[in-house]
């Protein structure tokens, strides 16, 4: 078995951390993407605490006080293997937080492996005229296994026994599983049969020095927290009211009129874009959409426009009229796209509401007796809504801020097995959401789409590392601790979520991870009492 070859990865050198499997999300695009309310969604970082306020943040694998740190091949604790001889070690520092190790392994300790390989062959080798064990002579035992056989066993040796050497000046800061070979196994093999010594070049990640500009900035942070209008807690338990009242009416055809606010019309919707030369002229396949349920009420979650241009609209008519998309929407191609809308008004309908008074209170919430009491409730769930939406705009907006004011110089071990971990959970949302074949599995986890994922999405990947990055300094450079009590409840809790879905579990993976988001709760708590921050609605 070939131990190396070009770009060769070395196995997994912590045994107690075995590299984990892990799988590709994507994003589902749900009914008519523009006929949805046109908001950025508050970063969607998951990370649990004990508080009733979620906390969240994606905390990758990157190391904190032993936490993927220490790549070394060999076991904490064990001795090296003794050398005859010492080995030439360089190191060369590279980009990505990435050190090159040139070893030189002089003659004596390849000779010592060359013995050790042929004691090892004495004992397993099968020869002809030989009992098992008994001794063969050398050059009978060599021509028999191959020269070409003992020489790579000999290489295999070497790497196996001076790699721990090599890697021992760089144990405390090295990577898990971020070292590989990169010198080709049959330069090796040549170097060895022509000077009974060996050269190799190994490539390891090393764990990224944070710079602060400015030092101690994240200390006195100046915060601007955006927050949507429909976080209002009063308006949202209004329009939740108006929702449940509305679950009671009945839809009747309209016949007599053209379409009102209030309204709700069967349409057809399909757009172009609109261009002086006819041959640019090209159709938005995403616009398209087929006997769509329009509430007119909810007008102002659609294209800046779209409703104003459909008032009046009769069932059976067809109108088509010219929008432009706002430079804030969500997908970028078309922003300040001018397009033409054309809609097919199938059916017309109003609501006949019954009156909204006490008698309708236990439908609209069973078990209240009155609409005040009705009003009431919403309002305090809209609330507490709205504070948990608050405390997580603020959260997004601290960390958007550390993310600008860390330099950080980000190893590809981190980068990649950060976004793979980001895929990994989309794709687990979306099997939860559609039921998906195994041929669909497959295509969404090959290397392909996990690849493609990483490129599309490497600014957002290295925003999310930066970001953790971030909190992970601060938390030492604070001197910041968390409850053990805290964290043995929060471990149980993960615990029983595993055993109650019937998942495996690594329960020092669990505890591992649980402290991080401690302590990326705990980071965030400090910063918002310290910070200066300023609300603005939109």
């Amino acid at each position: 078995m070939e131990l190396c070859s070009t770009s060769s990865t070395v196995p997994n050198l912590n045994p107690s951390r075995p590299r984990r499997s892990l799988l590709p999300k994507i994003s589902l695009s749900l009914a008519n993407p523009f006929l949805q309310f046109n908001k950025r969604p508050f970063n969607a970082l998951t990370l649990s605490s004990s508080s009733s306020r979620q906390i969240h943040l994606h905390r990758p694998a990157f190391p904190r006080s032993s936490s993927r740190v220490s790549a070394s091949p060999v076991a904490e604790g064990t001795e090296l293997d003794k050398l005859p001889a010492d080995l030439a070690i360089v190191e060369t520092p590279e980009p990505n937080s990435r050190l090159r190790l040139s070893v030189e392994v002089p003659p004596a300790v390849c000779e010592d492996c060359y013995k050790r390989v042929v004691e090892e062959f004495q004992k397993k080798a099968k020869v002809p005229g030989y009992r098992p064990g008994s001794y063969v002579p050398e050059d009978y035992l060599v021509r028999y296994v191959g020269r070409k056989s003992v020489q790579k066993a000999v290489i295999e040796s070497i790497l196996r026994r001076t790699l721990p050497h090599a890697m021992s000046s760089v144990t405390d800061r090295a990577l898990q599983d971020s070292v590989r070979i990169i010198s080709k196994f049959s330069d090796m093999l040549e170097m060895y049969s022509s000077s009974n010594s060996v050269r190799y070049d190994l490539i390891v990640d090393v764990a990224p020095e944070i710079k602060w500009n400015p030092e101690n900035g994240y200390k006195n942070l100046k915060i601007a927290v955006e927050l949507d209008n429909e976080i209002d807690a009063l308006r949202a338990s209004e329009q939740e009211l108006r929702r449940r009242h509305k679950s009671l009416g009945i839809l009747r055809i309209v016949t007599d009129r053209g379409l009102q606010i209030g309204d709700v019309a069967v349409i057809d919707i399909s757009a172009k874009t609109l261009d002086q030369d006819e041959s640019k002229v090209q159709k938005i396949p995403s616009a398209e959409s087929k006997d769509f349920n329009f509430d007119t009420e909810d007008g102002d979650k659609v294209l800046p426009g779209f409703l104003d241009s459909l008032i009046g609209i009769r069932g059976g008519e067809t109108r088509s009229f010219p929008l432009v998309f706002p430079e804030s929407w969500r997908q970028e191609h078309l922003r300040g796209v001018r397009a033409e809308f054309t809609v097919v008004c199938k059916e017309l309908f109003y609501r006949d509401l019954p009156e909204l008074n006490d008698s309708l209170a236990d439908k609209l919430i069973p078990g209240c007796t009155t609409i005040e009491q009705v009003r009431q409730t919403l309002l305090t769930k809209c609330r507490e809504v709205e504070k948990t939406a608050k405390d997580q705009a603020t959260d997004n907006a601290i960390l958007h801020q550390l993310c600008k004011m860390v330099e950080v110089d980000i190893p590809q071990s981190i980068f990649e097995e950060q976004g793979r971990q980001l895929y990994g959970t989309q794709l687990l949302e979306l099997q939860a959401k559609v039921k998906l074949n195994e041929k669909q599995l497959a295509a969404l986890s090959s290397p392909k789409a996990v690849n493609e994922y990483l490129r599309v999405q490497k600014e957002n990947i290295t925003a999310v590392i930066k970001q953790n990055l971030a909190v992970g300094d601060i938390f030492k450079r604070e001197n910041l601790e968390c409850p053990t009590e805290e964290l043995i409840k929060e471990v149980e809790n993960s615990i029983s979520e595993f055993k109650r879905h019937k998942q495996e579990y690594d329960e020092d993976r669990v505890k591992e991870q649980v402290q991080e988001v401690l302590e990326g709760a705990k980071v965030l708590e400090w910063l918002r009492e310290r910070a200066e921050i300023q609300y603005i609605t939109k």
